[in-house]
């Protein structure tokens, strides 16, 4: 892994592209070496595919952005990330109801103005609990969501808590529900905005007459 970020840095150049092909050239005597370059992703490493970019071919990549030093004394430990195991990730994966939990898409689906579709795998995500302290919990992600913002995000319980005891108690009520279903069902009324707000300006126009 070391070597494959020395390379990138040195070789391919932040923000050009490579061919796995080339890759695999470059570490003739290195067995996996696609394996081990995925793994600089858990470093901060962004490194696009045509899942990612659909201006990629399939067999190119993308070195996007480089993350932390890897090749420096202690840089390339992974502060408590044991290997998820085949049964965690199928556990895992149904208890989130096969859903990313950034973004909520399911697997292969199509991202929205896109033709790329997703893939879902198990991310870890940091928690921040009701003392304080950090834990690390594994949820589902989609690739994009993955190598991208939902990586960096961090969950607040305590703050969630204190928001949630803040609320009215029909409102509880409502979230309650939501929660016990897992997803959010939408009331007549927040249906109508919805597509009030895809009219174009002459056409709300009629709606706002209609209300008055």
């Amino acid at each position: 892994m070391k070597r494959a970020a020395l390379w990138l840095v040195q070789e391919v150049g932040e923000g050009n592209t490579f061919t796995k092909g080339q890759l695999r050239d470059a570490f003739p005597d290195v067995a996996q070496i696609d394996r081990r370059m995925r793994d600089l992703r858990d470093f901060g490493w962004k490194i696009d595919t045509n899942r990612e970019d659909i201006g990629l071919d399939p067999n190119e990549q993308r070195f996007a952005q480089r993350g932390i030093p890897v090749w420096e004394p202690g840089k390339a430990t992974r502060s408590g990330a044991a290997t998820i195991t085949s049964n965690q990730r199928r556990e895992i994966l149904a208890r989130d109801g096969y859903l990313c939990r950034s973004c909520g898409i399911g697997p292969g689906d199509k991202y929205p103005g896109t033709e790329m579709t997703s893939q879902l795998d198990v991310a870890r995500r940091k928690v921040r609990m009701e003392d304080g302290r950090h834990e690390v919990r594994l949820v589902v992600e989609c690739n994009r969501c993955r190598v991208g913002g939902g990586r960096n995000q961090a969950a607040n319980l305590g703050d969630l808590l204190s928001r949630i005891g803040k609320l009215p108690m029909i409102e509880k009520r409502m979230l309650a529900g939501w929660v016990d279903r897992d997803s959010r069902t939408f009331s007549a009324v927040e249906q109508i905005w919805a597509d009030y707000r895809t009219l174009p300006q002459e056409a709300r126009e009629s709606v706002r007459e209609a209300l008055a």
